[in-house]
């Protein structure tokens, strides 16, 4: 059901607006023991804790295995100002109004305020697809996006580690680290290079075919988890770093392989949110009040308060400022990581749970439906990708299409751009790469019409590419 439905509104959610989260939470409501009573998923149902786990494992290695290493590298000083100032201080000052007016203590203020300020991956994609977002906020809320769960998570686990009957002896903070800092990344950075030397190797021999690549990297993601774990280490450490260390090989990896992990992963999440809105996240709703209700705006608030001081040095525009600091919805990474005590058995997990749902049920409707209604969407509807003028002014090389195939390649796998210069006006240079090719390159063909491979039609139309001309369409 999950899959049907999330493909069939795929187009209508794309083009409404209309939060993917909003319709399975919905859904799950339907199938609940409130709708018809199908399902019935609780704290305790293995089944919970099972996607839960695969969830946050997939997000995690293909946020990092799909962060833009150069475009980081450039970007260095928004980087440390999002997840440093922004995402950190976020943190601190929502587990401060946690124990201020919700009266936790500090262990417990400290875990709800590391999972709220973690932005949910599933309302970002959507946003992030928007051609018309500026080029600094579409890399602030990526980088965001990519790594600020990675910065959250330690916080969370040792916050688990605290919350143990006794608290931890010295040797406990030793092993705490020894597990964090050398045994995770370490079984993460083993399997990825043992997977990757591996995939190179067969790829010589024997060959593989690209559907099977892409399933791969599921298979990276799930083995580094699992090394981890085998050492009894964090298995979502190690997940993150076997993609970050793909990513930095650089190894040439066609898009399946990168898209293919991306939309497992947030199917994952929405099969995952399916579960939770059975009846779980409305347990936020049992324990609303106006103190709650206060804390949920104040959180919002927070990030606000965290990220425009510290976005105050970064060269961009007051606008884009606010649109990154207002722009950071909870959702189903916020309540995986707050799921984690509740796995683990810490006393009293289950409200801080709790009054994480009702934050999320809040964030939902709050950021979840605001484009749907706002200014940013209209333009969006009427947009288009970054024009090939934009591209040029911001540095991107143009260059003239090959005269002559390749001479490493086989003759007449390629048309010569001889022969299409040959047909005169009566063809027309598309360029049809995918969004993440067309984001990175830095190059053009001279005279192609871009467009988006996503709604290659409706761009056409929009395009007036002409009916009655040869279209040499390029993807690679």
């Amino acid at each position: 059901m999950v899959i049907v439905i999330a493909s069939l509104l795929s187009g209508f959610v794309d083009r409404t607006g209309l939060p993917q989260v909003a319709v399975f939470l919905a859904l799950g409501a339907i199938i609940g023991p409130f709708g018809l009573q199908l399902v019935d998923v609780r704290l305790n149902s293995p089944i919970l804790r099972v996607v839960a786990t695969l969830s946050l494992v997939l997000v995690l290695f293909t946020d990092a295995v799909s962060l833009n290493l150069s475009e980081l590298r450039s970007h260095k000083k928004l980087g440390v100002l999002v997840l440093g100032p922004g995402t950190v201080v976020s943190a601190a000052f929502i587990g401060a109004l946690a124990g201020w007016l919700l009266k936790l203590p500090v262990i417990p203020a400290m875990l709800v305020g590391a999972a709220l300020a973690s932005t949910d991956p599933v309302l970002l994609r959507g946003i992030l697809r928007r051609p018309n977002l500026s080029a600094a906020v579409k890399q602030a809320l990526r980088i965001e996006s990519g790594l600020n769960d990675v910065v959250l998570l330690p916080i969370v686990l040792v916050g688990i580690a605290l919350s143990k009957e006794g608290g931890l002896a010295r040797s406990d903070w030793g092993r705490l680290a020894l597990d964090m800092v050398v045994l995770s990344p370490a079984a993460g950075v083993v399997v990825a290079l043992a997977a990757i030397g591996t995939l190179e190797v067969v790829r010589r021999q024997i060959g593989i075919r690209r559907d099977y690549e892409s399933i791969y990297s599921l298979g990276i993601a799930f083995g580094s988890y699992a090394a981890a774990e085998a050492v009894h280490g964090s298995g979502f450490i190690a997940a993150f770093v076997a993609g970050l260390t793909v990513n930095a090989l650089d190894v040439e990896l066609c898009d399946c392989f990168l898209e293919y992990g991306e939309t497992t992963a947030e199917m994952a999440l929405l099969f995952a949110f399916v579960l939770l809105g059975v009846s779980i996240i409305w347990s936020g709703l049992g324990v609303a009040s106006l103190a709650l209700l206060g804390f949920a705006l104040l959180a919002f608030a927070a990030r606000v308060a965290a990220f425009l001081p510290a976005l105050a040095v970064a060269r961009i525009s007051a606008k884009d400022r606010w649109f990154i600091a207002w722009f950071g919805p909870r959702g189903l990474s916020t309540l995986l990581l707050i799921l984690l005590p509740v796995f683990a058995g810490v006393k009293g997990s289950e409200s801080l749970l709790a009054i994480c749902c009702f934050v999320v049920l809040c964030s939902v409707v709050i950021h979840g439906f605001a484009p749907m209604a706002g200014t940013l969407r209209k333009r969006e509807l009427k947009g288009e990708a970054p024009s090939r003028t934009e591209k040029i002014q911001a540095g991107v090389q143009e260059i003239a299409p090959p005269k002559t195939a390749p001479a490493t390649e086989k003759q007449g796998e390629y048309i010569e751009f001889a022969e299409l210069q040959s047909l005169g006006e009566d063809a027309v240079l598309v360029d049809a790469r995918s969004l993440r090719s067309y984001a990175d390159s830095q190059e053009l063909a001279r005279g192609a019409v871009r467009i988006d491979p996503d709604h290659p039609a409706s761009d056409a139309q929009r395009k007036y590419l002409p009916r009655n001309k040869v279209l040499a369409i390029f993807c690679a």
